[in-house]
């Protein structure tokens, strides 16, 4: 590794196992039952041929399944961590993670969405890059990986952060090859927040599409973004169906509430329907070049022409009416209260809507329920900015060209080592390195190899040491395309 974890070990990280009581011990029964798994931990060695005993000898470890697939393990785990690394005597949760095993002499790459977790296997692109295994995490206060009852005040990013780093210092003792830490969009934020607390975990960091709100409050960015993105042509068809959208809000609504009526949705958080269709319709045009681009511009139906049909099923295609519902945010609730305490959220002008909006690009403090308080506070992210700037150290940012989310990005600053900021020209929120100039793919590549620890060829002609697998590589780039709603 390329810095020392010896340090650390009398700080916040919590070694011993956190107990059913909230009191941390220092070991744990020779033998036990996890996830209905028999283990005897004398038996388990470092050369234990079964991995499974050896990642269920951790201790907090437990399995909830084993999914089979060719070349690799795949185990679907959760780990017993405290509610606040700060006093982790004072309750416990249990949080979902899943390991897909390649090889202990291999590399491991730690994923996280920022969100929820898949129980499917997938690989992120730096996992077929250096050809390792695989540890993803849950993002804490996502279900089922929350605690009961939840205290909201112990969801930021210094106790995920403090997640992911407990989990590491286990998992560690069995995958001692180099570390790197990934993830796209809020899992790319996740991977910075990580590296920024515990700088000496990961030998690099391969953060994708990550928005960087440094003053929450100026977001002129986005603004001049909007202004240029694509063609003229396609900015103002687009512009054209979100208008119309407002302009017949009264026969559009009557449609959206019997869809309601018919679902059981419910808008009590949002606060109104009303509030829920402006929020959808105005989502439009950030969901287009977020998850699409100009090359489906011309499928988008010409306002003037469109029937109510089309301008209604268009906007659902692009940002889902189901969205602002109760039932639709609940799940992305420990997003906004993020959104609302730390992260901040965009707010940009529209004045091809002038006239025409109630409510403007509504606060993420309004899609969080009411009864589950919220107070910025707005040196988080500043704090984070500049520690980027001065300290970033084999650390990549990889931004798509025509990704409303890169108006805002992560920059460098002079004491910034080995660390790179790259735009893959014309890509969306799915930008991945395959997209870069070649040069900067090359670059990049060779890189990610290094800090993996893997020997490569030359720089010029590093590639991937995997190839590419249909089922597991498209599965993951789906996790990232399929959502809809203005969020990282």
């Amino acid at each position: 590794m390329r810095k020392s974890l010896r340090w650390l070990a009398s700080l916040t990280v919590l070694i011993g196992t956190v107990g059913a009581s909230g009191a941390a011990t220092a070991a744990e029964p020779a033998t036990g039952t996890f996830g209905g798994t028999s283990v005897d931990r004398t038996s388990v060695t470092a050369d234990s041929t079964d991995i499974k005993d050896r990642i269920l000898a951790i201790p907090g470890m437990s399995l909830i399944e084993e999914k089979p697939y060719a070349g690799y393990r795949f185990f679907v785990l959760e780990y017993t961590q405290p509610v606040d690394h700060r006093r982790p005597w004072a309750g416990t949760f249990k949080q979902r993670l899943s390991v897909l095993h390649k090889d202990t002499d291999r590399p491991t790459v730690f994923h996280t969405s920022g969100y929820g977790l898949s129980t499917n296997p997938s690989r992120r692109e730096p996992t077929r890059i250096i050809d390792g295994n695989q540890v993803s995490m849950e993002y804490r206060y996502f279900t089922p990986s929350r605690p009961q009852p939840a205290d909201w005040a112990k969801l930021d990013i210094w106790q995920a952060a403090s997640d992911q780093h407990r989990i590491f210092t286990a998992l560690k003792k069995v995958y001692g090859k180099n570390w790197l830490s990934t993830g796209a969009s809020k899992g790319g934020m996740t991977a910075t927040y990580y590296e920024r607390f515990y700088p000496r975990d990961m030998d690099g960091v391969v953060a994708y599409v990550a928005p960087n709100d440094v003053v929450n409050k100026e977001d002129s960015a986005y603004d001049r973004f909007f202004g240029t993105v694509g063609t003229k042509e396609c900015r103002d068809r687009l512009n054209a169906l979100q208008r119309e959208a407002l302009i017949r809000r009264e026969p559009l609504q009557k449609k959206y509430k019997e869809w309601a009526a018919s679902e059981g949705a419910t808008f009590n958080t949002v606060g109104s329907l009303d509030k829920a269709y402006e929020a959808v319709v105005l989502d439009f045009v950030w969901g287009f070049w977020q998850y699409y681009g100009e090359d489906v511009c011309g499928s988008v139906p010409d306002a003037k022409t469109a029937s109510d049909d089309e301008v209604y099923e268009t906007i659902d295609a692009y940002s889902g009416w189901s969205f602002y519902t109760d039932q639709g945010l609940d799940p992305y609730t420990p997003y906004y209260y993020q959104a609302a305490t730390e992260l901040g959220s965009p707010s940009i002008k529209l004045p091809h809507l002038d006239g025409l909006t109630r409510y403007g690009y509504q606060p993420a403090r309004n899609f969080v329920p009411r009864e589950i308080p919220t107070t910025f506070k707005p040196w988080v992210m500043r704090d984070v900015d500049d520690w980027v700037r001065k300290n970033a150290h084999q650390m990549l940012f990889v931004y798509g060209g025509n990704d409303p989310w890169g108006a805002e990005p992560f920059r460098l600053g002079k004491g910034a080592r080995d660390s790179y900021v790259y735009t893959a020209p014309g890509a969306n929120h799915g930008a991945q390195v395959a997209g870069l100039v070649e040069a900067e793919r090359a670059k990049a590549t060779a890189r990610i190899l290094a800090w993996a620890g893997v020997d490569a060829p030359t720089a010029a002609a590093a590639q991937p040491l995997a190839r590419f697998d249909a089922r597991l590589d498209k599965a993951a780039d789906d996790e990232l395309s399929r959502e809809h709603g203005v969020r990282p």
